[in-house]
Parts: C-alpha cells; structure tokens; sequence
C-alpha cells in the first residue's frame, strides 16, 4: 500500500516539476507580459474632436479616459500594443512617442502598435495654425508623458505568461452609407449593407492561469453620444473596458481597439442623458463586454511563442475634397488630383495571432477580406494605428461616392493596396 502510495505521489511530483519547468522555464521563447493603465482625461477644459460643429471646450466628464499598454517579450524580441481613448494619433505624434519609447524601453519603433479607441467624446489631439492654443499643447505634452510612462511601466514588470485568442460576435453595429430618397448615399443606417460584427479578443493570463489583461477588437465608431455631446466620455469603447475590468474585480485592463469601421456605425444611438438610465454607450459596451467574457473563457493558452513585426509605409495617389458641402444630392462629383497619402501599415505577430495595423479609418469589407485572406486564423485588423491617414475606402465605392469617400484624401486603389501589403507583411514574419 505505502508503495503505492509513493508512487502516486512520485508521479504528482513528476507532473509538478514538468509543469513548473514550462510555466518558469528560461527558455527564450516563452513568452513574458507586463500591463500598466494610466488615466489621460484632460484636467482643463479644451475642445473636443470627431464633430466638427463643436468649436467649444468640453463642459464636464462623464466618465475618465485611460491609456492601456501591454508589452510583450520572449527573451529575444520585445513589442507593446498601446490603446488610448483618443480619437486619433498623427504621424508626428506617433513618430515622436515611439522614438521614445524606444530609447526608454528598448523597444523597437516598429514593434510598437499605438492604437486609438477612435472616440468622439474625447479632446482634440491635433494644433492648429500659428499660434495652437497653449491648453491643447500642454495636454499632447502631458499625453506623451502618461503613454510612454505606461510603456515603461508595462516593460519593468514582464511576467512569464500564457495567451491565448478568439472568435466571438457583436451585431450592436451596422453599415452607415444609406440610400437617400432623392438620390445618393449618405450618414444613416443600413440594413442590408455589409458589415463585420466578428469580435476579436486575445486573452492574457499570468502563471497562475488568472487573467491579466484582455485585447478586445470589434469595428464600431465611438459615436454613440453624438454631435452635441460636450461631455467627456470613452463612449462604447470606454463602457466596454469598464465593464470588463470591473467583472475582474479590477485586476485586469481591458485593452479596446477598433476593428475596420470607415463605414460602420453603433446600432444604438443617443435617445437618453447620462443621468437618468443607463445609457446607450453602457447597453452596448456591456454587451460588447459579455461576449469578450465569453469567448475569453473558451480561448486555448499557451505559454511560448515567436515575436515579430513589420512596418510599411505606402504612398496612394492623392485626390483634393471637393469645396463647400460633402454632400452633393446628385452624387456626382469630378475629383481632382491633390498631394500624395502616406499609410503606415504594421503587422505585429505574437505566437499564432496578427494584429495588423492601419495608420486610418478602414471600410469594414477591406478588413474582412485580409482576415479571410491571411494564412492565420486569429488576423485582428487594428485601425487608427501608427498614426492618421484619413478614411481609407473600398474601390467600389468611388462609383456611389457618400461621405466616406468625398471626405478620403485618397483616390481609388487603397483597397488594392492595404490588403497586398499587409499579406505580403504578415507571410514575412
């Protein structure tokens, strides 16, 4: 019987250690995690961006906007995905932060992934004209601070980690380019057009299998509390982190990115004021957020794995916005040449899953079909990463025109181009 006993009791050791080895071993392909959130909600009033109609400083906070950064190494590379509840990044400003945090962290420019949320209820992260206004400089000054504070924070504090992705579904959006009864297409909502509600969601836990850090990916524009807002607020995006963190008790961040929604809309939209129910942005950030749950639950983890990245930067033909209103009721409009659009595509590869960068607005069908078309299962498109390159269109939709492509700085070809590039990219890793 004691020998019996032995040895089981060998065996349950034997089993331990080897556990032990794989979760603690130094082998320079396992993978370690560090995470670090730190909050970047404007302390003075400065205006607001994503609706053009607000010239005013924003008039109170709703709820508090964040920067989440996760840094990943494998004892021989290093790379960081970086959200913020910001509208936009522009390229000077992605190549100024990346610039340092590479010399703070060692971590390559273009292994770093600095993704807005694309939020319309945060501050303006653009100066103008000759003399910017003095609040909006100080807070880009005080932005760069705080991201490249969280990068560090992140890269100081690797963990050996296990990680692991997912498929879920979100239907709380739709297509936006609707047909107009006198003719033409416009802002609206549309039904039968076509639409992404895949959510993408890689999960990180630490030794000891509880989780650290979700990386959550669904194309939606943060519009939900509309032109007149003048409140601050991470809208869907920010409702959804919250909601996560919160179901783990805080003890994680949930990182939001936004997937290929150029033309894709939230199927709810403001009816109701903060201060009565919950409103539109929670309803949708806390479905978003259930399914991030659930499909997280179900995600295979493993703990080594490859790191490698790739960046790119592409010229497309350039096209001059026709003066005036946007919006012409016969839909024709006669383009004409403007200055060349640089895009920065980036392709960041972590064990078996992509995240694939696009430096602007994306139409939802050009993300479908590179995550259809990559040789990898988990291919996560990230749009407004690496900096802003305006809204970037399917070829097809120059024949129907709409917003998206009289306000492109781009002519027809960024289809072609984006998804050649990012493939070509993302087989090189």
């Amino acid at each position: 019987m004691r020998k019996k006993i032995f040895i089981i009791l060998a065996f349950l050791l034997l089993f331990y250690l080897i556990d032990f080895k794989i979760l603690y071993s130094t082998n320079k392909k396992t993978i370690s995690v560090g995470t670090a959130k730190v909050n970047i909600t404007p302390e003075i009033p400065i205006p607001m961006s994503g609706f053009g109609n607000r010239t005013d400083p924003f008039k109170g906070i709703h709820d508090e906007l964040f920067a989440r950064a996760v840094v990943f190494s494998n004892g021989q590379s290093k790379a960081s995905l970086i959200s913020a509840d910001i509208i936009g990044f522009s390229h000077s400003f992605w190549e100024e932060i990346t610039k340092r945090i590479e010399h703070e962290t060692g971590i390559p420019q273009k292994n770093i992934l600095l993704c807005a949320t694309h939020t319309h209820g945060g501050p303006t992260t653009r100066v103008y004209g000759e003399h910017p206004s003095s609040d909006v400089e100080a807070y880009l000054n005080l932005l760069k601070e705080n991201i490249s504070t969280a990068v560090k924070e992140a890269a100081d504090n690797l963990n050996p980690a296990l990680i692991g992705a997912g498929k879920g579904e979100c239907k709380m959006n739709m297509n936006r380019r609707a047909r107009l009864a006198g003719g033409g297409i416009y802002l609206g909502l549309n039904p039968y057009g076509p639409v992404d509600n895949e959510v993408g969601v890689v999960r990180i836990d630490n030794i000891k299998k509880n989780s650290v850090a979700f990386i959550v990916n669904w194309p939606c524009h943060g519009t939900i509390m509309g032109s007149d807002n003048y409140i601050i607020t991470g809208d869907w995006p920010g409702a959804a982190a919250r909601f996560i963190e919160k179901e783990f008790d805080e003890k994680i961040i949930a990182s939001v990115t936004a997937g290929a929604s150029a033309d894709i809309t939230p199927l709810y939209r403001k009816t109701m004021k903060f201060n009565t129910r919950v409103g539109e942005a929670e309803i949708t950030g806390i479905i978003l957020g259930e399914e991030v749950i659930r499909v997280a639950k179900k995600a295979n983890m493993y703990s080594n794995g490859s790191i490698s990245a790739s960046q790119r930067v592409i010229t497309l033909p350039g096209k001059k916005r026709p003066p005036g209103p946007k919006f012409r009721k016969d839909g024709i409009y006669n383009f004409e040449p403007g200055p060349n659009v640089d895009v920065r595509l980036s392709a960041l590869k972590i064990g078996n899953i992509i995240f694939a960068g696009v430096s602007g607005e994306v139409m939802t069908e050009i993300g479908m079909k590179l995550k259809k078309q990559s040789p990898y299962t988990f291919t996560f498109m990230l749009t407004h990463c690496n900096g802003s390159s305006g809204y970037l269109v399917k070829d097809d939709a120059y024949a129907d025109v709409g917003y998206e492509v009289v306000t492109s700085r781009v002519m027809s070809g960024a289809e072609k181009a984006i998804i050649e590039n990012l493939l070509d990219m993302i087989k090189g890793l």
